[in-house]
């Protein structure tokens, strides 16, 4: 069978009908129509579609650590508290509808993240589980995928362990992918570049209005718009703050590592960012995508003689707050 032949069988063979597939497809539009959008509607003006940390988001955080982090929580925690507790196909709720039984599920979890996001900013210990996701200096749709790995943990484990709990295995089939893809699909909004006012509709729902000044490095905002979906809990509890500008930075107020090791490293030992990144068997490790890049390029122009292009530069050590002489 020839390489076209097994591409087609490879497709012809997907059932397009299913749900876990049709959530893979809206997932990918979100990803064509959020980047496209970003270019013609930008909140932030001239940020690029590759942005500083776009690689470490896509490949380290969206894919490698949510392919493990998925086979931890389903396979290592959710399936044997099923089966240790025998309530696999009790689905104490199952007989309601889908569409209440999402919704169920969106409210209360998106409630509880409202809580556990607000206690995040406030204790110094879960801030370090956190930060990683804060320390995104350009803001887009892609942002939302950094998030440390004890935090993914904890908030998919609470989000989808009353689904498999409370529900018979298909039912659960049927209503975990669709949640899930609608917290994808609302991640990529609001982290999203893109100047949109919801005006009234602001009052219930979060927009890239509200997430982008909690992304600022503003003091005003460090305990300020911890909704993610529902931007009403922020102003029924007092911390929605939402002003007639927007934010001049983004990230956090200190120094934070480059690297996707070095950052959980980082959340558990503090050390001089600045130092380690500096120390060269450290920054040639951080550099060496860039520099795999410059060597193809020399390599193409000496082969073909071509004109030489300018030399991609490795992202500069940035002018913040060393917190090893500092408290966060």
């Amino acid at each position: 069978m020839s390489f076209v032949d097994q591409i087609i069988q490879y497709f012809t063979s997907i059932r397009w009908d299913d749900v876990n597939t049709i959530g893979a497809m809206l997932i990918i539009a979100g990803v064509i129509t959020f980047t496209t959008l970003e270019r013609f509607f930008p909140y932030t003006p001239g940020l690029p579609i590759f942005r500083k940390g776009y690689w470490l988001d896509l490949v380290w955080y969206t894919f490698i650590q949510s392919y493990f982090l998925k086979i931890v929580i389903f396979d290592w925690i959710i399936a044997p508290a099923e089966i240790r507790l025998g309530i696999a196909e009790n689905g104490y709720i199952s007989h309601w509808p889908v569409w209440l039984l999402v919704l169920f599920f969106f409210i209360t979890h998106d409630f509880y993240i409202y809580w556990f996001h607000r206690w995040q900013h406030s204790n110094k210990w879960l801030w370090r589980t956190h930060e990683a996701h804060h320390s995104v200096e350009q803001v887009d749709f892609l942002a939302g995928s950094r998030s440390h790995a004890v935090e993914i943990l904890i908030n998919q484990t609470i989000e989808f362990l009353p689904i498999f709990f409370l529900l018979d295995v298909q039912t659960a089939a049927l209503v975990y992918p669709i949640k899930g893809t609608i917290d994808a699909l609302w991640g990529q909004f609001i982290h999203s570049n893109l100047n949109i006012k919801l005006g009234n509709v602001g009052y219930i729902i979060n927009g890239p209005e509200h997430h982008q000044w909690h992304h600022a490095d503003h003091i005003e905002v460090y305990h300020a718009n911890f909704a993610t979906k529902l931007a009403i809990w922020d102003w029924l509890f007092g911390t929605m703050y939402l002003p007639d500008k927007k934010p001049q930075r983004f990230g956090l107020w200190y120094q934070f590592p480059r690297d996707y090791f070095m950052q959980h490293i980082f959340s558990v030992v503090r050390f001089n960012v600045n130092k380690v990144e500096n120390y060269p068997p450290i920054k040639w490790y951080i550099n060496l995508r860039i520099n795999l890049l410059n060597f193809v390029k020399t390599i193409f122009e000496r082969m073909f003689q071509w004109k030489k292009f300018k030399q991609l530069q490795p992202g500069n050590i940035y002018p913040k707050l060393d917190i090893t002489q500092a408290q966060s």
